[in-house]
């Protein structure tokens, strides 16, 4: 039976964009596995699924469970409210917006609400202390200081040593700088036999000492998943290193039977990492890859609860969440990391990347409202996915490509904490095109500086690297602008995120502003600027 919580606010008292709000102490109460709080007025709530962040602010109607379920991508079990309010489950919820309620239901596992000042900020901030606090820790700087490049559009599954050096000189080649070059699937001999293909890969020693001498730093794509029919497999059953069938009567050679998982690429069994002898066995792999052949880094794909959802684990009681949080882990090993799938694991210093987006208008304008929506979630060393989008088949041959879709996906990048190519702008776009989308890279250098400084501040302080306006003007009116986004306090970034505009209208907070057109601006207004295709809108505050 619901019972309804009331929930008094607390007086905030703290000056405007000031990081450590003087407030009195928050109200923390743990409350009932199933209850119902009332919204206030003109209160509105982010919820921690990254996947969904158009949607938020919530409206009435909104339904999610993430007890086993991450919506493929990042998510962490905290609502917050621009009225200072939050609710954090451990093990993860499900409720829905109805009625001017949230219908809360934790299943079992403990809830808490708490009220620690008056805005979103104060909410998140007293969330990111008390339940995801920063390490103090950041992922190699790299990822932040220069694009990263992703060999997944190109090559998708014909990863190869000579394509992939040609991806990289044509890089150098094109004029754009070196950073992060992350091989994506099939480089290696098959799912969980992580070495090179010798095939594809004659001599992979010599292609990264190549891609070193480039400038580049060099990621693999790896999973947790092992093919039945590898020699891996044979081997690893009789060690019980993976998620067991739950059916103890099926045997392989005298051994339990794994769980066969079905995912996006087949049916494999799952490492079991709630067992150390999982955890030891998939680390020597990746540092076996680091030894042998200098490998710099991990781009961890999977890892989604629900691919741990069936099947008994080695730790009894170990959830499907936790199996996520595990795999997460693994990376904290590796400066150079990325994550796609992760439960609980605000705060740490793991690169988050959007889940894929289709090459459409549609999905590039899904970035900022999710990118905004990652960082209330304490996921703030974030990337928005591959610029174009990163699902392959919307790059099949005789696929219609928007070269203007490509320009603004660029310059929705450039000024967000990292900024991942995979399709060649050079290859898809003619000269003109090209230029743009070199402009937004000059760009991102020029603020390259700001970009460093709040991605440091951020692994100290907690706050998000991407902010929306309304958590640094509070009470502005601007929770629903989430078209716009700041870099810290001082960067305002409008991009351009429909076709055929040549106009671009912004929401400037109270205060002085400078323009990218040298122009000032007086803030409190809504102001119509140009936007000409090779031009990103962005606003630096001015003190």
């Amino acid at each position: 039976m619901r019972t309804l919580i009331a929930l008094s606010l607390l007086a905030l008292c703290a000056c405007q964009n000031s990081s450590t709000p003087t407030s009195p102490a928050p109200a923390t109460e743990s409350v009932g596995e199933a209850f119902s709080l009332q919204t206030l007025e003109g209160e509105k709530w982010w919820f921690g699924v990254t996947a969904q962040g158009e949607m938020m602010p919530l409206a009435e109607g909104y339904e999610a469970d993430v007890r086993e379920f991450l919506y493929g991508n990042q998510v962490q079990p905290l609502l917050i409210s621009t009225k200072g309010r939050g609710i954090w489950c451990d093990q993860g919820f499900n409720f829905r917006y109805a009625g001017g309620e949230l219908l809360i239901n934790g299943a079992g596992a403990k809830v808490e609400t708490f009220t620690a000042g008056e805005t979103l900020k104060s909410a998140y901030l007293h969330a990111a202390r008390t339940y995801f606090p920063p390490t103090g820790e950041l992922p190699d700087e790299l990822l932040f200081a220069e694009p990263q490049y992703n060999t997944w559009i190109e090559l998708q599954y014909d990863q190869n040593q000579a394509d992939i050096l040609r991806y990289a000189h044509a890089i150098i080649d094109n004029g754009l700088p070196p950073g992060v070059l992350m091989i994506d699937d099939n480089w290696q001999e098959n799912y969980g036999k992580w070495d090179f293909h010798p095939g594809r890969f004659p001599d992979p020693k010599a292609m990264m000492e190549e891609l070193h001498g480039l400038g580049f730093k060099v990621m693999l794509w790896v999973c947790p998943f092992v093919s039945p029919d590898s020699d891996v497999f044979r081997a690893q059953t009789a060690e019980g290193i993976f998620l067991m069938d739950a059916d103890t009567t099926k045997k392989h050679r005298g051994h339990r039977l794994p769980e066969m998982v079905s995912w996006w690429n087949g049916v494999s069994a799952v490492l079991d990492l709630s067992n150390p002898k999982a955890k030891r066995w998939f680390q020597d792999q990746l540092d076996y890859l680091q030894e042998e052949y200098s490998v710099d880094g991990y781009k961890l794909d999977a890892g989604d609860a629900e691919f741990y959802v069936s099947g008994e684990p080695h730790v009894p009681g170990t959830t499907a969440n936790e199996q996520s949080m595990l795999f997460a882990e693994v990376g904290l090993k590796y400066p150079l990391n990325e994550y796609r799938a992760c439960f609980k694991m605000g705060g740490q210093p793991l690169v988050q990347r959007l889940r894929d987006k289709s090459h459409s208008w549609a999905d590039l304008q899904k970035l900022v409202p999710q990118m905004i929506t990652s960082g209330l979630a304490g996921y703030y060393f974030s990337c928005p996915d591959m610029i174009g989008g990163g699902e392959f088949t919307s790059f099949a041959p005789g696929a219609d490509l928007d070269e203007e879709l490509i320009i603004r996906s660029a310059q929705v990048h450039a000024l967000m904490p990292m900024m991942q190519f995979s399709v060649a702008p050079w290859r898809i776009l003619d000269a003109e095109g090209f230029a743009a989308v070199k402009a937004a890279v000059a760009l991102r250098t020029k603020f390259q500086g700001l970009i460093l400084e709040t991605a440091r501040a951020s692994a100290e302080s907690g706050e998000p690297i991407l902010r929306a306006l309304e958590y640094n003007y509070p009470n502005q009116g601007l929770a629903e602008v989430t078209d716009q986004f700041m870099i810290g306090e001082t960067l305002l970034v409008a991009p351009v995120v429909t076709s055929g505009t040549s106009n671009r209208k912004v929401v400037l907070p109270a205060g002085s502003w400078r323009g990218y057109d040298g122009k000032a601006y007086r803030g409190g207004q809504t102001v119509e600027v140009a936007a000409a295709v090779d031009v990103l809108p962005y606003f630096t505050r001015e003190n």
